[in-house]
């Protein structure tokens, strides 16, 4: 090999590593289960339908309650796993804090201005305000702590979920600064709503799976699968989560059903 071929092998830049199969897969699963959650949602408030394709749209029932949290907490704990795989949690982090107050300004605005919804319901801490500051906190901090630590201290944050309760009786709640802590005022209400309490303790459950079960940051499976639509769905979904009520609302809208 002549200098200039070692020249132009030093130059080439590293190949990225390839993606996980089956977290982009289970990402996938997780977001479509929103999409048809949210349809669901928007199909019984603003057409009065009671049932879709055989599923009950009546969302306040356990069942559906306990579905809800499933997927929620498998997206929340899949970017937890992502995290340990990332180069740089501050900067994803502060990239989607800046989404997700985009997000609050959007829901307030088409509120105000296509009166969908009562502006008292703009999001304010939603799920991807949620991941942003867990992502940042991870970064400054948890993440110089073993998985075990990171663990433990995941459980902790979720065990704090029995004090709310207590803590709310016991405190005077008259503004909305304790929201991310899982702390609003009594008449706090929300289109999404994903408090740290106890949400950051499955992303630090997920971020210590991460660093043992995905310490070599490859994929479990012993053969290499081929992508899928459920995959696709998954690398994109921040984007589809982004974009999928406006389409849906959308589309209601111009069949005239929602006014």
């Amino acid at each position: 090999m002549t200098a200039g071929e070692n020249v132009a092998v030093a130059e080439k830049p590293a190949e990225r590593p390839a993606r996980i199969w089956e977290i982009d897969f289970l990402r996938g699963v997780a977001i479509i289960l929103v999409i048809g959650y949210h349809l669901l949602y928007d199909l019984r408030d603003y057409l009065g339908i009671p049932r879709f394709l055989g599923w009950s749209t009546d969302l306040s029932t356990v069942a559906w309650t306990i579905a809800q949290h499933f997927f929620a907490g498998l997206f929340v704990l899949l970017s937890g796993v992502s995290s340990t795989l990332t180069r740089s949690n501050i900067r994803r982090g502060l990239r989607l804090l800046a989404v997700a107050l985009a997000l609050t300004l959007g829901t307030y605005l088409i509120a105000v201005w296509l009166h969908l919804f009562d502006p008292a319901d703009t999001i304010l801490f939603g799920i991807l305000h949620c991941l942003a500051v867990s992502m940042l906190l991870y970064g400054a901090v948890f993440e110089k702590l073993s998985a075990a630590a990171s663990a433990l201290c995941g459980a902790a944050v979720i065990a704090l979920t029995a004090l709310l309760p207590i803590l709310k009786k016991a405190l005077v709640i008259r503004s909305d600064w304790l929201i991310p802590f899982g702390l609003p005022r009594p008449s706090f209400s929300s289109l999404d709503y994903f408090p740290l309490i106890p949400w950051l303790g499955v992303f630090l459950i997920g971020a210590a799976l991460g660093r043992t079960v995905y310490a070599a940051k490859k994929s479990l499976l012993p053969w290499r699968l081929p992508p899928t639509f459920v995959n696709l769905a998954g690398r994109y979904s921040l984007w589809i989560y982004l974009v999928h009520q406006p389409v849906i609302m959308g589309v209601l809208y111009l069949l005239g059903k929602v006014r």
